[in-house]
Order: structure tokens, then sequence, then C-alpha cells
């Protein structure tokens, strides 16, 4: 008995505290919903912001001056009523974009449920699970920076869209405001853009594809990449198969119906260096990770390494070298050696006619422009110099273990005979070319591109000497950049600097990082056997009285391509000329690209004084007789001046002409350079 006593008594306690509990949460609960309800009025009462999204993102040059901003021109838009809206288009949106759209309260709970579990999963943010009221709210008032605070009030502004405005006006603000690409803004002003029709005109087909577009304006752009819009428009057929707004065979129709877009002509408004402004666009979404729709409307400044001077210079020498032939198309990119900064980029003759940008086209074969990379290999690992020998003349060559036979010819089928290394460069033989890969090895040739630049796939075999793996210009400029650069590499930077509309930055390049791929005195002895590309008997001569400063570089034609890739100190540039659909080269469209390099180099660094490249340490220069490559005597009736890596200048003297009288030691570089050219006459007199 005692016993019930003493259990009842402690029994009390315990029910007054779960009673206790009980009252506290009731009144927490309340008070939340009280709060929740102030909350609601308040954002029922309260006014939404003035829309934001007129903002353009600007492009900035070198020295801070806008340049152009990253809409196509002036900002196509044309609002237009929901039943003036093809419903194939709405459908598509939402089976892709929000297929409960009509049933949530402008956020998704189940969407966003399912894609913490997918990111979770994957331990990324691999899925999204933005309605299409959040996504009207972000566009319309807000920038895209993640931080709590931005999230915080796009919440808020998603439920006052839901309080303030129908599921069929918010969906109509929705089609009216997204951005679809290349300056429109809205289904109306995009089914023009693309189609040359209404929105309300837009058949299944067309719905699908425009549909697809917004989740990435450039990338799914069917005039930027056809493919990837295609793909994508498969995706969006899918979603409304699966929503059960199509069957699979109307899917499968609409997917295979040939689409007739606009001309990019009709459409195109050019702006400056439209090129690269959309190669900036592809660095700045792409590798640092920026919304596309912040870079469209959220007021970025992005600082980029334009030089507006040699833009100038190489869109005219593009235009006036191309002048007079149809369909013909060229590229160029000029980069900075010492730094990486791009200074100028031509990604083809007419941007308005196609936005295809060549900078970066890797189905081109470089031809005899990738031999200084070859001859770089083989100068630094000592296994041949400048004064180097092999017969010029018919040649089959054995290779894979004797298994396999290359049989290469010369252009013309003109061969020298015995020839050293700077007449193999100056006139460009290919007998010279694949003895010395021979000689050097294919995968070494191929691990010095790697380190110099080229990312596109080598194959090591001895054609490779000829430049018959495909290569961009862009990788032949950061390749060359190298050379000049005394062996060191730098990576090319276009992006500088990125700041919001508040002026807070949001990207800062870091400080760019050297390293030393080859010897600087290799890099230097190369250099000065591909200045002979550009004097009497080289491939560039034709161009030589139009370039007014020292300059080095190396020309490259096969039946479709046409190159010349060159450096003075400042620049490293590459020119490619061809036809888009591979057609043949005639001789005097193969003879275009020198003319466009010299014009424009001339012209980029017109206010610039012509500089030698820098000699480093390591480099000697000896007379030598031309005949034997031995060193020159007094009786010798020839003798040059020739650069050698230091410990790799031939030692025995000529024994071929008098007695062989021996001469002075071997004079140092700097004191003596062979002339030719005008700087060489005027650096001997001044020596002298």
């Amino acid at each position: 008995m005692d016993r019930l006593v003493r259990s009842g008594k402690k029994g009390k306690p315990k029910q007054r505290r779960r009673w206790l509990w009980f009252k506290l949460l009731v009144s927490v609960g309340f008070a939340g919903l009280c709060a929740a309800g102030v909350l609601l009025l308040y954002l029922f009462q309260a006014d939404l912001p003035v829309a934001n999204s007129d903002r353009n993102s600007v492009l900035l040059d070198r020295e801070g001056s806008a340049v152009t901003v990253f809409s196509d021109g002036e900002r196509n838009r044309q609002s237009v009523a929901l039943p003036e809206i093809s419903p194939w288009l709405i459908k598509a949106t939402l089976s892709t974009e929000d297929r409960q759209f009509y049933n949530h309260w402008g956020f998704d709970l189940k969407g966003m449920a399912r894609a913490l579990l997918v990111n979770l999963k994957s331990m990324d943010k691999v899925q999204g699970a933005s309605t299409l009221t959040q996504q009207l709210a972000r566009n319309l008032y807000l920038t895209h920076e993640r931080t709590w605070s931005r999230k915080m009030k796009e919440a808020m502004y998603t439920a006052q869209l839901e309080m303030k405005y129908s599921k069929d006006e918010i969906l109509n603000m929705y089609l009216n405001e997204i951005y679809y690409g290349h300056g429109a803004y809205g289904i109306e002003a995009a089914a023009r853009l693309y189609f040359g029709k209404p929105a309300k005109e837009l058949d299944l087909a067309e719905s699908a594809m425009l549909a697809g577009v917004p989740k990435g304006p450039t990338y799914y752009s069917p005039y930027n990449h056809m493919k990837n819009a295609k793909d994508r428009q498969k995706t969006v057929l899918a979603a409304m198969v699966t929503t059960g707004e199509i069957t699979e065979a109307e899917a499968d129709k609409a997917y295979a119906e040939i689409l007739s877009f606009q001309s990019q002509e009709q459409r195109a408004t050019v702006s400056k260096a439209p090129f690269f402004r959309d190669y900036v666009r592809s660095v700045v979404v792409d590798e640092l990770g920026i919304d596309e729709s912040l870079l469209e409307h959220g007021g970025l400044r992005i600082y980029t390494t334009l030089d507006l001077n040699a833009q100038a210079a190489a869109e005219e020498a593009v235009a006036t070298g191309l002048t007079g032939t149809d369909e013909l198309e060229a590229a160029l990119v000029s980069i900075d050696p010492r730094s990486g900064e791009i200074k100028a980029l031509v990604g083809g003759r007419n941007y308005a006619q196609s936005q295809y940008n060549h900078v970066f086209a890797t189905t081109r074969q470089p031809g005899s422009s990738f031999k200084p990379i070859m001859y770089l290999s083989a100068l630094a690992s000592g296994k041949l110099t400048s004064a180097s020998k092999f017969n010029s003349q018919p040649t089959l060559f054995h290779y894979d273990d004797n298994r396999k036979t290359y049989s290469p010819k010369n252009f013309g089928d003109k061969y020298l005979g015995d020839i050293d290394m700077r007449q193999a460069i100056a006139a460009s033989d290919n007998i010279y070319a694949v003895n010395t890969i021979m000689t050097v090895g294919a995968e070494q040739v191929v691990e010095l591109g790697r380190k110099m630049g080229i990312t596109s796939p080598l194959q090591a075999v001895p054609s490779l000497a000829l430049g018959t793996s495909p290569v961009s210009p862009f990788e032949m400029a950061t390749a060359f950049a190298v050379i000049s650069n005394q062996g060191r590499s730098v990576k090319p930077v276009a992006v500088l600097k990125i700041t919001d509309a508040e002026g807070h930055t949001l990207y800062e390049a870091p400080s760019y990082q050297q390293e030393q791929v080859v010897e600087p005195a290799a890099a230097y002895v190369l250099t000065q056997l591909m200045e002979s590309v550009f004097e009497t008997g080289g491939t560039g001569n034709r161009v030589s009285s139009e370039i007014k400063r020292p300059v080095a570089g190396k020309t490259g034609t096969t039946s479709t391509d046409a190159w010349l890739v060159g450096f003075t100190p400042e620049l490293s540039t590459a020119v490619w000329v061809g036809y888009d659909k591979g057609k043949t080269l005639g001789t005097a469209e193969s003879r275009k690209a020198a003319p466009i390099f010299a014009k424009y180099t001339e012209k980029a660094l017109e206010k610039v004084p012509p500089k030698i490249f820098p000699i480093p340490d390591g480099v000697v220069s000896v007379y030598i007789d031309p005949a034997t490559g031995k060193l020159a005597t007094a009786d010798c009736p020839d003798k040059k001046l020739e650069v050698f890596l230091q410990g790799t200048e031939p030692t025995e003297f000529c024994t071929e002409h008098g007695g062989g009288e021996t001469p002075a030691e071997p004079l140092p570089v700097e004191k003596e350079q062979e002339s030719r050219s005008w700087w060489s006459d005027l650096k001997r007199w001044w020596m002298n």
C-alpha cells in the first residue's frame, strides 16, 4: 500500500511536466502561426520591387573601356498574351521546367526533396528544383549570387507573386521574360528570331526546340551548337511523353522534322570583337561557373585582356586579306607570350554570316607550321644542331620495327641535296623534317607539344613532322609563345576580373605562372633559325618588306589549309586560311595567310619600337663552312655565322679548302649575327 502511495506521488510531477511542455509547444505553434500570418499579410500588402532585368553586363578591354554587352545588340523583347502563344510551347515548357506548376503555391516541396536526395547521393548539385515562379522572381528582381540573403529574398518575392497574380498571369510573365539567346527575351521575340513566325504558330517540333534553349541559351542554341540543341529537343519531347502531353510516335515525328531556321545574317547584330566576346562568354559560364542569366542581365563588368588597337588591326588584316574571295574563311589569334594575355581574336570573315569560331577549330592540319615544335625537341635534346645535315632527296623511311614505311615528298618535287637545319626551315623541306623526327623520336615530339600547349591528339608517327595531326590556331599560337618567351610556358588568359552590379569582386585572375618547358638557349637558337623564313629563299620572304621589326615564324600549307604562325618579343600570332567545306585551296588562296600576318603584326605594334629577341646565357656563335658544317678557316671561300647551344657547336675545322689554317676562338653570339635583314645590318654596323 505504501508503495502505491509513493508511486502516485511520483507520477504527478511527470504529468505536470508533460502538461507544461504541451502548453509550451501550443504557444510556440500559435506564435509561429501568428508570425506567419503577419508575414503573409505584409507580403500581400507590400509592393514588389522594380524589375531589374534590363541591366546589361559589359565587356571591358585591357584599359577598362567598355567594348560591348553580352546581348546581341539591343534587347529584343515583344510581349504577347497567353492565348497568343502556341499550346505546344506552353506544354513543352511546363513538362520540362515545372510539371506541378498548377498544383503548388510557388514551391515544389516534392521536387525539392527529390533534388536533395539526388544531390546528396552524388555529393554535388546535379539537379535543381526551382519552379517557374522562383525563376521569374530571380530574373525580375534579383542577382544570381549564391547567398542565403538572396535565397530568402527569392522566397519572399515568389510568395508575393503567387499571392498577387493568378497562375496564368505568372506563366504569361515567365514566357515573356525568359531569355532564349541571341538577344531575344520572351517567346514572341524568340519565335520570330529563330523561325520568322509569331509564337502562336509554333508547331510541336519548333516548340520543343525553343523550350529547351533557356536552360543554356548559348550551349543549346541551334545557331551555335546544333547537336546540343537537337539533344535538348529530344529531352523535352521525352518529358512531354512522360507527362502524357504527346505520344511516343508524336515525339519521334517531331524529332525527325527538318526545321527551317532564319538565316543568321538576317538576325545577327554585330558588335565590336564579337568572336572574342563569345569566347569570353564561354570562359565565364563554362570555366568560371557564373550563371548565364546573371551574365546576360546581372549588370556584371567583365574586365578582359583585349587590346582594341590590336583587335582593330586583326579585323582589318583579315578583311583585307580575304578581299575578292568567296566563302574563303580565316582565323587570327594573338597572345602576349610574356603574360599569356589574349590581345586579339578573329574567328571568321563575317560574324553576321557565321558565328563559328575557327580559332578553336581542331580539325585543321597545321602542315609545316608544326615543324618548329619538332625542331625545338631536336635542339633541346642535343641530338641535332643548326649545322646538322641531311640529304634532301626522295627517301623511303622504315618505322614501327620495319613493319611500316613512309615516303614523303617535297612541294613541287624540289630537292636541295645536303642541307642544314636553317636551310630546311627556310625552304620547309619535308625530307629533312622526317629525318629529324626519326632521329629524335616521335614520342618525344608529342611530349614537348603537350608541354607547349597542344591539347589535341598527336599521332606519334613519322608524318607528324609534316603536321598531319589536326590542331587549332589557338593551340599553335600558345605553343609558339613558348619559343618567343625563352622556353617558358604561360597559360593563355582572357578574363582578368569580374565585378557585380554593386562593384563586389566575383572573380579575379591569379597572377600568371611561368613554367620552363625547354632551356632558353634552345628556344633562342630555334628563333634565330626561324627568322630565315622571312629572308631570301624563305617561304615567308614575299612579305618580309612589310615587317619592319625582328620576327620569326613558319608557314604551313596543305591542300585545304594555309597557315603562318609567328612571333615577335611582344606577340605570338597564328593565322589560318581555308574553306569550311574542305574545298581545295588554289595557289593564290594558299598564299593569303602570310600577308594577313604581316599586315596585322606591323599595325598592332606600330607604336611599339622594334626589339631584338633577348639573348640568354648558353648560346654561342661560330663561323662555319656551309658545305661541311665544320668550323670555317680563313681559306674557306664561304663562311657564315651560325648559332648553337653552348657545348654543341662544331669542334672540327674544315679541311676541304687551303691548308686548314685555324681561325680565332668561337665568338659569343652577342658579338655578331649573320646579316639577313635590315635590323641585322643595323646591329652589325652599330657593333663595329
